[in-house]
């Protein structure tokens, strides 16, 4: 019996039991499936299937299949009987054909019926036939093809890359993939959980070939990160480690207590990442507080050669600018005499006529030499500059100043200077505890009419900036009766003032918005006429006082800021202080290059060698490596100052 034969009866099969056995249900749906086909069909369909008896799906599957088909729990028997039935309509047709040719059938209506039928069913036949046949050789020389072609990748997998041990993974086109180092590292977690079970159930002997193979993954993998770090023999590492596995999981796996290790190992995972954060926090702030040696090197020779001049001749020129309040004032506080000559260079080299520009530096009695010698050595030009000493003001002190008060007790002592204080994240913020809060110089700025009582206007300046234009234009914007012009920060939801303030005491919850939006300190303009009568420092000591528990913000300059100089702020246009090149490595770079003044705000300032590579030319360009005080301290540019 051919394909085409066994194939037109199970259609036979299936028409007839559709046409015969439908319920009342159904006879809408086969009244539409009589339609589909002409009378002789239907006749051909009645006709041929006549001696096959009752019919129903039971019978079709068992009994009246393809040989191509499987029907699982089938006898043999079962299936022999359906192809010998077959085979005997198969040759009942032939004979039939035969009586046809001879004339032996009578000659009438219902005959000539039969003959045309026969005949249209075998030129079916043939037609179909000829048609599997084709399809069975396209088929077949595809199927050639494929095998070919993965005999062909099945060559290449012995041969390939190290790391590609999957053909079908997307690292395989990627030079720097990473499949067999994670490979070997899921492979060692497996060793890991198995040592343990196999120490459990005393397999003592499958114990020590576990950690044999470990060691020797472990001493392979070693600190590589992509595949081509690997040794060549990391392949054999591997399958070695992969046979121990298979013995392991045939002897030892079980699904309830694997799963209870590996959430013991995750968990100590997990903990030993806590730990490793904290302590790359800690090392972090800890690197940001350092002063490198080049830097301390700088300010002990300069402070040497400044007191080794005569007094006269540390006086700086054209003092007579310092109350001007027709000239540009800056005000820059600073203990590092690098970063200080950086902001006064930029300043200077960006300014359309630098005549008029004066710089108001202070720093603290032990870099106040070499501040004034650099500046002496190294003169901005035609511009002003003055140096002040901020342990000789003798108004700012303990019974004037809160900071200064509240540094005295025996709590704020042992806060910052007691050696076992807590670490945790119980505990105050790290960067709180930076000596720099400490330092006068950092709070001066609540002081300004204090300390220049002759001026109208002032830009203070942090020493972490660097200046790129022209910054005259600050003294044109007007403030609209405020005090502070600075660059807002906020986002949608990021550093306003629930960011700093704590808005769970009713102290701040009850005057201030926490949605209001904070700004920068680094570049900012003070009308200190406004100031004067405003009593801004008066407003700064209320809220310090307060302050002394340290309830409502942790200790820095930001938080009492933002409280002082709330609702007398005036917003800047962004372009006049970009920030984050301490701390963010993606800032815009058309944004840093069109920015007025660009900050070095966070850890990781450019004089550090935590500074980010790819904005420290920013800075460096205003730095002489050639200077001989920076080249007898082994200055370089590069981060490494040490």
């Amino acid at each position: 019996m051919t394909v085409c034969d066994s194939f037109y009866t199970q259609i036979c099969i299936i028409l007839k039991w559709v046409l015969q056995n439908v319920d009342w249900r159904e006879r809408l749906a086969s009244q539409s499936i009589k339609n589909l086909f002409t009378k002789e069909v239907i006749d051909v369909v009645s006709t041929s299937t006549a001696d096959l008896g009752p019919l129903s799906l039971d019978s079709f599957r068992k009994g009246n299949l393809s040989t191509s088909w499987k029907v699982i729990g089938v006898e043999s028997s079962v299936a022999d009987k359906a192809t010998s039935q077959s085979n005997q309509k198969a040759t009942d047709l032939k004979q039939e054909m035969s009586q046809v040719k001879e004339g032996k059938l009578p000659n009438d209506d219902h005959s000539h019926d039969m003959l045309t039928t026969t005949l249209r069913r075998q030129l079916r036949d043939n037609r179909r036939e000829k048609h599997v046949a084709g399809l069975v050789q396209k088929d077949d020389e595809a199927t050639v093809k494929l095998e070919n072609a993965a005999i062909e990748r099945s060559k290449a997998v012995d041969s390939a890359v190290l790391g590609k041990y999957n053909m079908w993974r997307k690292e395989i086109d990627n030079e720097n993939s990473d499949s067999t180092v994670r490979l070997m590292s899921d492979q060692i977690i497996l060793a890991k959980v198995y040592i343990i079970i196999a120490s459990m159930k005393n397999k003592l002997d499958l114990r020590k070939e576990l950690q044999i193979r470990l060691k020797e993954s472990l001493h392979a993998l070693g600190e590589s990160t992509t595949d081509a770090d690997l040794p060549h023999s990391a392949s054999d590492k591997i399958k070695a480690m992969e046979k121990v596995l298979a013995k392991a999981r045939e002897q030892l796996y079980d699904c309830k207590l694997m799963l209870g290790k590996l959430r013991a190992m995750l968990q100590a995972s997990v903990e030993q990442v806590m730990s490793l954060k904290k302590d790359s926090m800690f090392l972090s702030q800890l690197a940001a507080k350092t002063v490198p040696n080049a830097i301390h090197c700088l300010s002990m020779r300069l402070t040497i050669e400044y007191y080794l001049l005569p007094a006269e001749k540390r006086k700086f020129p054209r003092s007579e600018n310092l109350e001007n309040p027709k000239l540009y004032h800056y005000a820059l506080f600073s203990d590092n005499v690098l970063a200080a000559s950086v902001v006064v260079n930029s300043t200077i080299m960006n300014a359309k006529d630098p005549s008029k520009h004066v710089f108001h530096l202070v720093t603290d009695k032990l870099n106040f030499g070499a501040m004034n010698m650099w500046f002496l050595l190294n003169p901005p030009g035609k511009a002003t500059i003055n140096v002040e000493n901020v342990d000789e003001f003798k108004w700012l002190n303990s019974s004037y100043c809160p900071v200064l008060r509240q540094l005295e007790t025996a709590a704020m002592k042992e806060y910052y200077f007691k050696a076992d204080q807590p670490t945790n994240s119980g505990s105050s913020n790290l960067k709180y505890r930076n000596p720099k809060y400490l330092s006068m110089l950092n709070h001066l700025r609540f002081y300004l009419p204090q300390v220049y009582p002759k001026l109208d206007k002032i830009l203070f300046l942090d020493d972490d900036i660097v200046v790129q234009k022209d910054l005259t234009g600050l003294w044109s914007v007007e403030l609209h009766g405020k005090v502070n012009g600075a660059v807002e920060t906020c986002g949608e939801s990021f550093h306003r003032f629930d960011k700093y303030l704590n808005f769970s005491n009713p102290h701040i919850s009850q005057n201030f918005d926490p949605n209001a939006c904070g700004w920068a300190y680094g570049m900012n303009m003070f009308d200190l006429k406004v100031w004067r009568k405003k009593d801004i420092t008066g407003i700064y000591h209320k809220w310090q006082n307060m302050n002394e528990d340290r309830a409502l913000w942790k200790l820095g300059t930001l938080p009492p800021g933002l409280i002082t100089f709330y609702g007398l702020t005036h917003p800047l246009q962004k372009s006049w202080h970009v920030l984050g090149l301490g701390y963010n490595p993606n800032v815009d770079k058309k944004e840093i290059e069109s920015a007025a003044v660009i900050h070095y705000n966070g850890n990781m300032k450019p004089w550090l060698e935590l500074a980010m590579t790819k904005y420290r030319s920013y800075w460096t360009k205003y730095i002489k490596y050639d200077h001989p005080y920076l080249h007898s301290c082994k200055f370089r540019n590069e981060p490494d100052y040490n």
